[in-house]
């Protein structure tokens, strides 16, 4: 059963959102499926599948409106997402004392709009599913259940593609570490796991070119390699489909091997204006691999949270 939101905070929000590892993600055709549908029901011109991240809303998918991204302070998805059981629903956005001076509305000439928020099995509330009309209205009671059932629908493909990836992050530990093992068999149970996240895939796409990207990435993952030292167990691979890349160092003392991502990093950042982020986490224990990587993955959420 999913708990009530009342008592999740932003911080708790926004991990849960980043563990999702969705925003910035390239356009899926069950997202854009979802939107349409949603449009069609509530027979209005435009709809969105958002997702609120420190200081934007995101559209993983959207039908009839341009960009992929809004600032937070006028999203009204912001609104909605603080009642995480209800649907949102404003029929006349200009006689709203919320909504009645937010630019981006009026640039739209948005006037009605109606969200059914993106909630977690954690209770966390990430985002919404919603309809955007240029007049005032209200939906029927049918069309209020379908989009209450497209959001459900919504959040169980993000959860499902979460496991997905957490699934093979875990067979890529698992071989990483035992990699290490093998190759340094004294300094088993020493190493650290770091993870390197390309951000904004979707934007990258859009500007270089879905070919451009993948070729990018392709360069990436080999000047990333170029930065292990096979002969300690160190190993890299990247996360099926996606900029994330996850590396297994046979050392607990990882700097200089950070130092050469690092310079990765700004490379990419100047020949291709791109964001690579890590976080990384060390142990020479018995840690469990998980107990290790939730480490990594909260330092790349920190790492995230310095861009704001």
């Amino acid at each position: 059963m999913t708990q009530s939101t009342a008592t999740v905070d932003e911080a708790e929000r926004q991990r849960a959102l980043d563990a999702l590892h969705i925003v910035g993600s390239l356009p899926e055709p069950a997202y854009d499926d979802i939107v349409k549908v949603a449009a069609a029901v509530c027979g209005t011109p435009m709809a969105l599948v958002t997702l609120i991240d420190r200081d934007r809303q995101w559209f993983k998918a959207r039908t009839g409106l341009e960009g992929i991204q809004t600032e937070r302070n006028v999203a009204v998805c912001d609104h909605a997402i603080r009642q995480p059981t209800q649907l949102m629903e404003v029929g006349d956005l200009s006689q709203d004392a919320r909504f009645a001076d937010n630019p981006m509305l009026k640039d739209l000439g948005a006037r009605f709009y109606a969200g059914m928020p993106l909630v977690t099995e954690s209770g966390a509330a990430v985002g919404s599913v919603c309809v955007v009309d240029l007049n005032p209205r209200e939906l029927n009671a049918t069309q209020r259940e379908a989009l209450q059932a497209l959001a459900r629908l919504t959040m169980t493909l993000m959860e499902g593609r979460s496991r997905e990836r957490e699934q093979q992050v875990a067979a890529i530990l698992d071989h990483g570490v035992a990699e290490e093992a093998a190759s340094a068999p004294d300094a088993a149970g020493a190493y650290t796991v770091v993870i390197l996240e390309l951000q904004n895939l979707s934007e990258l796409a859009q500007r270089l070119g879905e070919r451009m990207l993948e070729r990018q990435l392709q360069q990436l993952d080999h000047a990333l390699e170029q930065c292990v030292d096979t002969a300690r167990g160190d190993s890299i691979n990247r996360v099926t489909g996606s900029g994330e890349f996850i590396a297994v160092l046979g050392t607990s003392e990882p700097g200089d091997t950070l130092a050469r991502f690092n310079q990765v990093a700004r490379n990419l950042q100047e020949n291709a204006g791109a964001t690579l982020l890590r976080g990384a986490a060390s142990t020479t224990t018995a840690e469990s691999n998980t107990a290790v990587f939730m480490r990594a993955d909260q330092a790349l959420s920190e790492a995230k949270d310095a861009l704001r």
